[in-house]
């Protein structure tokens, strides 16, 4: 199916951090790029020089467009780019996020925004100042289903929302050793757990996604079982939401059995639905009645929004919905440029990221401290 975005000139998109050593960088390479609203025109995929230029040869750019050093990067092409996506590690990513800003690029980031809530607070400074373009990529709700079940709880069919169970447990450090071989700065903690940075945001931004609510407090008991010292590699959390609405989440990378194991149930008064990334096309609303109703993209409730690449049945993964939440942060930030703001439901900027990472954050103390971490108040105490 030919949209009519589709016909319009592909925007100019520059990375920083991404080369093909990178955990992340090939599937936003690929993703950018499937609905063809945007063009990689250049980059510095890494500091080392031969990676840099390595990747720059796989994905056919022009040695002139490949750097290693980005700051040289950003003062050579930040005039021939719409945007650039920043996938250097966590910890990096707020002195490169400031600097794109403080050059009028927009910025398209990867999660987590930031390390902690110091570096958030410093990327909200310079986007005040820049009044430039920042969105945070959160990709799983680019899976068309979850937005279903958006639609049915914006719609009421599961009646005054209750409660949600959340979790996304893999088995990246409890494998044999001989197959693990995480990133060093995966390896340590700071003010808020990598292992949080990594996964959990993921899962605070979809439940804000599909209920629209906001944390309140949070206890939280976290564990490490892995041969990695030092660090937290199962977490569960416990969060009290607005409307008397509960969260219990589990995050985990010492899970045997599980790859990516990102499953949600949410029950209100009326009915109850489950959604698992394993089985993306399927979501399950269970009705009062005790019956069942699975919905796919070919009954889904939002027919007009579905970006069908190929007909149901035939199902659309990670990559198409990373590559959904690609084009509506083109549609954004094109409605940006013509007026100064956006409107889009799915495009989430540094208010969301923050909150995340706030939330995280306090989840580090109510560990520490065993006790509930009431967030009205948390941010003044730090």
């Amino acid at each position: 199916m030919i949209t009519a975005s589709q016909n319009k000139k592909p925007l100019k998109l520059g990375f920083i951090g991404g080369s093909i050593k990178s955990a992340v960088g090939h599937a936003h390479w690929v993703a950018c790029q499937l609905d063809e609203r945007w063009q990689v025109a250049s980059g510095c995929f890494s500091r080392d020089e031969d990676t840099s230029m390595a990747t720059g040869k796989a994905w056919h750019l022009p040695e002139e467009k490949v750097y290693h050093d980005w700051q040289q990067y950003i003062e050579h092409e930040k005039q021939h780019l719409d945007a650039v996506v920043v996938l250097t590690p966590t910890p990096h990513h707020q002195e490169v996020v400031c600097q794109l800003l403080e050059n009028d690029v927009a910025v398209i980031c990867e999660k987590a925004m930031a390390a902690n809530i110091e570096q958030s607070n410093k990327i909200k400074q310079a986007l005040d100042k820049s009044k430039g373009f920042l969105a945070v990529t959160f990709n799983y709700s680019g899976y068309p289903m979850v937005r279903d079940l958006r639609r049915h709880i914006e719609s009421g069919t599961l009646g005054k929302l209750k409660q949600i169970q959340i979790e996304m447990p893999s088995d990246g450090f409890i494998q044999a050793e001989e197959k693990m071989c995480p990133q060093a700065w995966r390896l340590q903690d700071g003010d808020i757990p990598t292992l949080l940075l990594d996964l959990a945001v993921h899962i605070h931004h979809l439940t804000g996604f599909i209920t629209d609510l906001k944390p309140q407090s949070i206890n939280a008991d976290f564990h490490h079982f892995s041969i990695f010292d030092g660090i937290v590699d199962d977490a569960y959390m416990w969060v009290n939401y607005e409307q008397d609405f509960r969260a219990s989440m589990w995050v985990s990378k010492t899970a045997l059995g599980h790859r990516n194991g990102l499953k949600l149930r949410i029950f209100g008064d009326q009915g109850s639905a489950e959604w698992y990334q394993e089985e993306p096309e399927r979501l399950h609303i269970f009705n009062k009645d005790s019956s069942r109703v699975t919905y796919d993209r070919g009954n889904c409730q939002y027919q007009n929004e579905v970006r069908d690449r190929f007909k149901p049945g035939h199902p659309s993964g990670f990559i198409e919905a990373f590559a959904n939440l690609y084009t509506d942060m083109a549609d954004a930030l094109e409605q940006f440029k013509a007026k100064g703001e956006h409107d889009s439901p799915y495009v989430y900027g540094w208010s969301h990221a923050h909150e995340g990472l706030a939330l995280f954050q306090a989840a580090n103390v109510a560990n520490k401290e065993r006790r509930w971490i009431d967030l009205s108040n948390f941010e003044k105490t730090q």
